[in-house]
């Protein structure tokens, strides 16, 4: 599989890649490069130019910012995965970081590039959904913020503005009584998820739920938040009759996809499966 003819630009700073993008509408930035390059292969996708921003130092890195963990969008999967401050307050976010793709996908593979290119079936952004993450984004007029929640449009499609680079991602650090876990269903040769949930749930002293955000992925055209099942959980008791329960409604938010790997309602019954399991883990 070849691709395309293409040209190939190399940004030394974000201002660069901008410029870049501007001058060039048909350009594309190239970051790990292995959700894009196998796309390009098969002709699905066919920039004219690839503006490769691997070597911009100042989109790397994870800090903690006041209240939040902001994570550079160069990071790779590996990395967070492994990063001390993502293990302490953001779980599972090193915990899908840990299960994306093979080795290979996670040394090169990135975090920001993995939530701007949307695939449907990706680990994070199930978990950025589930930590009410925002990622910030820089084009021609300076930066803006945009809600995880509000940022997933469909497959492949998000509300990043042309010509705007994500920088980074920063998720406010959950209390200390929360929660949180990823599991997923991974197709057994690309390790894609054919579902996965995320889960961040926080419980008082009596037992009872005070906070909780499900994300899933994998199910249809983009990851989504489970609003039903929170709904369930807010307020009630911890029990595994609960989690039962909730984990019930967890395909309701989404619009359920069927293909080669797995129908509409196997989907709709992994939402409910990997729902309950995802909860049992954080509540029980």
């Amino acid at each position: 599989m070849i691709p395309q003819t293409f040209a190939y630009r190399r940004a030394g700073s974000v201002a660069e890649a901008i410029a870049i993008l501007q001058e060039d509408r048909g350009a594309k930035l190239l970051a790990g490069g292995h959700s894009l390059l196998p796309l390009m292969k098969m002709r699905l996708a066919n920039p004219e130019t690839l503006v490769d921003i691997s070597g911009v130092r100042e989109l790397r890195g994870v800090e903690k910012v006041g209240d939040e963990i902001v994570i550079g969008a160069l990071t790779t999967h590996a990395e967070a995965a492994k990063d001390p401050l993502i293990q302490r307050h953001l779980p599972a976010l090193a915990e899908a970081a840990a299960q994306v793709g093979d080795l290979q996908v996670r040394n090169r593979g990135t975090v920001g590039g993995n939530l701007a290119h949307a695939d449907p079936s990706s680990d994070l952004p199930a978990v950025a959904l589930a930590y009410e993450a925002r990622l910030t984004v820089i084009g021609p007029e300076g930066r803006e913020a945009i809600a995880a929640e509000d940022f997933f449009l469909g497959p492949m499609v998000t509300a990043l503005p042309e010509g705007h680079v994500v920088s980074s991602v920063a998720v406010p650090i959950p209390a200390a009584n929360t929660k949180s876990a990823y599991l997923k269903c991974p197709h057994p040769a690309s390790g894609y998820a054919v579902v996965g949930v995320a889960a961040a749930v926080a419980v008082s002293e009596d037992g009872t739920v005070e906070h909780a955000r499900v994300g899933v992925t994998g199910a249809g055209d983009c990851a989504y938040r489970a609003y039903a099942v929170e709904e369930a959980l807010f307020g009630q008791t911890v029990s595994l009759e609960l989690i039962q329960e909730a984990a019930k409604h967890a395909a309701e938010d989404g619009s359920i996809g069927s293909d080669i790997y797995a129908s509409e309602d196997y989907r709709r019954h992994l939402c409910a499966v990997y729902t309950e399991r995802v909860l049992r883990k954080v509540l029980l």
